[in-house]
């Protein structure tokens, strides 16, 4: 008689202690940072090199079971949360960074590095890595989620950063994708394919990725306004005056009182802009924030103060970094949930306007954050787990967001991705139509629909 060898025996076969189905491991591999609910997963596979990866999709495929790519577990919108149990492929053990060709400004790493080492062993050679999510994120997470941060209006997302990357498909065949050349017109682009894909085409194995050279000279400056909507029409003021910070991020008032009592810090408590320039000289530094102060000014700025020592500056951005953990600190028995549209940057204060708008008509507390050099702001919403009352409303406010950032020619997500909580917002963002051709580009790469099952198509 023919005995049957389950998936799981199949796992511990071909990949040993590299397989763990311990309580501890299954619940890391159950939640991530922002989605509230959990699932647990059969197993944990920690894959520790590109053929660990192609062992798991292999049985995976023999045997019909899902695989959930897993990294820092930092995603907001339940991304790799495996929400019909099966694999969780963990690759935070593929952490080498292979190679850093200063000549050509690039670094070749596994998917499990994460962005904050990238930039420190880049900074000897002169050179950092410009997406800084503020989240312990790894580089394979941050491109499956096409990820941002504070610097994406001077240095663009994570697909802009991606020069090329290994990928491996359910089918057992590994594509390379792009080059380290800055421009080909070679075929179809198939590495944008997978660039915010989510692990649902195939599991990112190697990426290379643009690092940038150090700035020679750094100055951040702060302004505070007496409304939201005058610290954004600062913003957008500066966007257009052909100034290109390297950074401009907005927080309201409560945002601000959260964050001094989470570090202790004496920030002014109002709506402030946080800004950051970079030159190759002082005289260019102060050439700019003069401008930028006038601009502030006219908006109806004050308190206008700069610095350019580097521990100024990072005391300036604690702040804005902080300011997520800050605002959870503040109600430790609610769950949150943060939003993500993004918007064209002269409709910003339209959408700003009509966030704050539905906030008051449905008496929620939403303090608003971003990175409104590109259109991008974020509220984080929240309330009691049992409070159902208080989650319809939250639910209300978030579709009204949206909605809103859809009439304005935006996006329901601008660097968190779909996930689980944002794919009913595709057809509505996109058409039936092109929703439907996305049907067919994930029947194509995963016929048996096993990679990371439920997210990003409705």
């Amino acid at each position: 008689m023919t005995q049957t060898v389950t998936y799981l025996e199949a796992l511990q076969s071909r990949l040993g202690e590299r397989v763990s189905t311990g309580r501890a491991d299954l619940a890391q591999h159950a939640k991530d940072e922002g989605y509230p609910q959990t699932y647990l997963p059969d197993a944990v596979v920690y894959a520790e090199s590109e053929q660990d990866v192609l062992a798991v999709l292999e049985i995976a495929r023999a045997h019909g079971v899902p695989v959930t790519p897993f990294a820092a577990g930092s995603s907001l919108e339940g991304n790799a949360l495996p929400v019909k149990g099966g694999i969780s492929l963990d690759l935070s053990r593929m952490s080498r960074i292979l190679s850093i060709d200063a000549p050509n400004f690039c670094a070749t790493v596994e998917p499990g590095v994460l962005y904050r080492e990238l930039s420190r062993q880049a900074r000897p050679h002169g050179l950092f890595f410009a997406v800084d999510p503020g989240a312990d994120c790894s580089l394979g997470g941050m491109a499956s989620t096409c990820a941002s941060g504070t610097a994406a209006v001077r240095y663009g997302t994570m697909r802009q950063q991606v020069l090329s990357m290994r990928v491996a498909l359910l089918d057992g065949r590994v594509l390379t994708l792009g080059s380290k050349a800055r421009k080909s017109s070679a075929g179809y682009d198939l590495k944008d394919l997978f660039i915010g894909a989510e692990g649902t085409l195939g599991i990112i194995t190697e990426l290379t990725v643009r690092l940038h050279p150090l700035p020679t000279f750094v100055a951040s400056a702060r302004s505070v306004f007496e409304t939201v909507d005058a610290a954004v029409e600062a913003a957008v003021m500066v966007i257009g005056s052909g100034l290109h910070p390297e950074r401009i991020e907005l927080v309201d008032a409560e945002t601000v009182r959260a964050v001094n009592l989470y570090v202790g810090s004496a920030h002014p408590e109002l709506p402030t802009l946080w800004i950051e320039v970079a030159g190759s000289s002082r005289v260019e530094l102060e050439g700019q924030l003069a401008l930028i102060g006038e601009l502030c000014q006219d908006a109806g700025g004050s308190q206008f103060a700069t610095a350019s020592a580097e521990s100024e500056r990072a005391e300036l951005w604690a702040a804005r970094h902080n300011a997520y953990y800050a605002l959870k600190r503040l109600f430790p028995d609610h769950t949150s949930q943060t939003t993500d549209v993004c918007v064209p940057i002269s409709a910003l204060p339209e959408a700003i306007a009509e966030t704050e708008r539905l906030a008051r008509e449905l008496d929620l507390h939403a303090p608003v954050m971003g990175h409104v050099g590109d259109g991008n702001f974020h509220v984080l919403l929240h309330a009691h787990p049992d409070d159902a009352d208080a989650w319809a409303r939250i639910g209300r406010m978030s579709e009204g967001m949206v909605a809103k950032a859809h009439a304005l020619g935006g996006t329901c997500t601008g660097e968190h991705g779909v996930g689980l909580r944002k794919r009913k917002y595709l057809e509505a963002e996109y058409g039936s139509e092109t929703v439907a051709v996305m049907r067919e580009v994930k029947a194509l790469f995963d016929p048996q629909g096993l990679l990371n099952p439920g997210k990003i198509l409705p």
